[in-house]
């Protein structure tokens, strides 16, 4: 079976329009349209390669430069750019949203769409704000595949104003593509999310940084010997500059109150290293052997891969299932929380 071969089952919307066509753009248009989620699906992205390798690649119906052409007609709007643009976006895009339509968003923080974005919904539309944890280093349309989602949370943080169609509409899409979909509120989200992906993130830049600021002989060397730890650290660090950037600053509350934290136990490793002692060394790395554990059991240990799920290997039936461009972040990009 090919990215084109629907799965016949009723579409849930009639038209989907993705603002900003990436990796994670383009891995649900190509979801939408191997699970026939959709009628049609419209993309807008600002840049023009962009929308040509859209066209070559024959994955949507149709693409727009202009967010509004996308908008036009559809009832559901998928916001893929980063954070930081959703105000100008929504802002520009209120006035033609058609009564009944569905807008969400896949942003690694969610306080800031629902401050940034809801004011500029009008009445009778419906926000219901979304995250997938999952996504790649990898950018543009030639990096999307859709079983990106498959086995990997969604989450959602609909509050008690949120139309329940529009939730339970939103969840069927991405239920049908595979992903686990569970709601909580916005501000645990970017509590958990600063913890299991901005920080890690964070760290991966520091420590990279670190690197780039070595002597050259020792720079390159470190390349050289590079160990699966440090290689790791560089694939995190090989995300989306723009799309962290817009990150950090819309969640700093949360951030630094991890980072905070992880001060204060990185200073008591530093002291038992000075001070030798080994016993609060291994308690320490004991107990977070546990963590990795518990990663592995619940399959979140490998980020996803375009090898990982054919589609003639999903079935429809199945209840359990962003470096990315600037118009399409992935949410947690390798670092896969996503």
């Amino acid at each position: 079976m090919t990215e084109k071969t629907k799965i016949e089952q009723p579409a849930i919307f009639k038209r989907v329009a993705i603002i900003g066509h990436g990796h994670i753009g383009s891995s649900i248009s190509r979801a939408i349209r191997l699970h026939n989620a959709a009628e049609h699906v419209a993309i807008s992205d600002m840049d023009d390669a962009t929308r040509k390798r859209t066209i070559e690649l024959d994955i949507v119906d149709s693409v727009h430069e202009e967010p509004s052409g996308a908008v036009a007609g559809a009832d559901c709007v998928i916001l893929c750019t980063p954070v930081g643009s959703y105000r100008a976006i929504s802002k520009a895009l209120g006035p033609i949203l058609e009564p009944g339509c569905v807008v969400t968003d896949v942003g690694s923080v969610k306080r800031a769409p629902i401050r940034d974005v809801g004011p500029n919904i009008p009445d009778g539309v419906h926000f219901v704000p979304g995250h997938p944890l999952a996504g790649t280093e990898n950018s543009g349309p030639d990096a999307g595949f859709p079983g990106l989602f498959d086995g990997h949370y969604w989450l959602l943080t609909p509050d008690e104003t949120t139309d329940p169609d529009a939730v339970a509409n939103v969840r069927a899409m991405y239920e049908r593509f595979g992903a686990i979909v569970e709601e909580m509120s916005a501000d645990y989200h970017d509590q958990a999310l600063a913890l299991t992906s901005h920080v890690p993130h964070l760290i991966a830049y520091a420590i990279v940084g670190t690197a780039v600021d070595l002597e050259e002989h020792l720079q390159q060397d470190v390349i050289r010997f590079s160990a699966t730890g440090f290689r790791d650290f560089t694939r995190i660090a090989g995300s989306d500059p723009v799309m962290w950037r817009d990150v950090f600053l819309n969640n700093r509350e949360a951030v630094l109150e991890i980072l905070q934290r992880f001060q204060e136990d990185l200073t008591y490793l530093q002291r038992a290293i000075r001070w030798g002692e080994g016993e609060k060394l291994q308690d320490l790395f004991t107990r977070t052997r546990e963590i990795r554990r518990g990663v592995i059991d619940a399959k979140q240990d490998v980020p996803p891969t375009p090898d990982d799920h054919s589609p003639d290997d999903h079935s429809p039936d199945d209840p359990s299932p962003d470096d990315p461009s600037p118009d399409d972040p992935s949410p947690d990009g390798p670092g896969q929380s996503e």
